[in-house]
């Protein structure tokens, strides 16, 4: 189970040089969430992808690394965004007009794995938030903020007139729910500066949202791992 939990939360980063394929993929139950993506090239190609031709000193040198095209994120969205898997080539006609002709480029794209099917609660501070999965079922956690963020919280709203609106959120809130509630059936935890401490100013009050899911899988991990000699 804690491999699948590693795969689910983490960040993944892929690459490929124009005439290469590109190929994402996520786990059973899960889908591709694309955080960001870079087509074009920023660092000269013997650091990155280099030409499959011969080059001159000449020619290295008048080699464009300011180069990139702004549809990268929105052609990774429409190729891959809540797929399971997705690949396609990589070569710059795909993202319209070319930026730099006759520069090699490549393409970055950073992207999470979400679970299909996903459930999102929140406490106000000082609150109690109860996580709970029906029987043979267990909790995987995808997110979890305790502080305040900039559009606020409709089941908490900001009390605190004359406060600035900042954002401030825990750094370790993932880790602890984590912690607690990540293959159990049912947990509880306070929405504390106690549990979390205080990310936030003094008098700022504060919530906890956790985005999470149900899942059978990781019995079946368990059973697998078991059985094995």
């Amino acid at each position: 189970f804690a491999g699948y939990i590693s795969q689910v939360l983490k960040n993944y980063t892929d690459h490929a040089c124009d005439g290469e394929y590109v190929s994402l993929r996520c786990p059973h139950r899960t889908t591709i969430s694309i955080q960001s993506s870079f087509y074009g090239r920023i660092v000269p190609s013997h650091q990155m992808c280099p030409s499959r031709y011969p080059h001159s000193y000449g020619t290295l040198i008048k080699e464009d690394v300011a180069c990139s095209v702004g549809t990268s994120l929105q052609k990774m969205l429409d190729e891959c965004q809540d797929r399971r898997s997705c690949q396609f080539l990589v070569n710059s006609r795909l993202f319209g007009a070319d930026p730099c002709p006759g520069t090699g480029k490549y393409l970055l794209v950073w992207y999470k794995c979400r679970p299909n099917e996903y459930k999102s609660k929140v406490a106000c501070e000082d609150d109690k938030l109860r996580l709970s999965c029906k029987k043979s079922m267990v909790i995987a956690i995808y997110s979890a903020v305790f502080g305040r963020t900039q559009g606020g919280s409709l089941e908490c709203p900001y009390q605190n007139l004359g406060m600035p609106m900042i954002e401030c959120q825990s750094a370790t809130a993932l880790q602890l729910m984590i912690k607690r509630c990540h293959g159990k059936r049912s947990c509880s935890i306070y929405a504390s500066t106690y549990e979390f401490g205080d990310p936030c100013y003094p008098g700022i009050r504060k919530h906890l949202n956790v985005i999470y899911t149900c899942d059978t899988l990781p019995f079946l991990l368990v059973v697998r791992e078991s059985s094995m000699p």
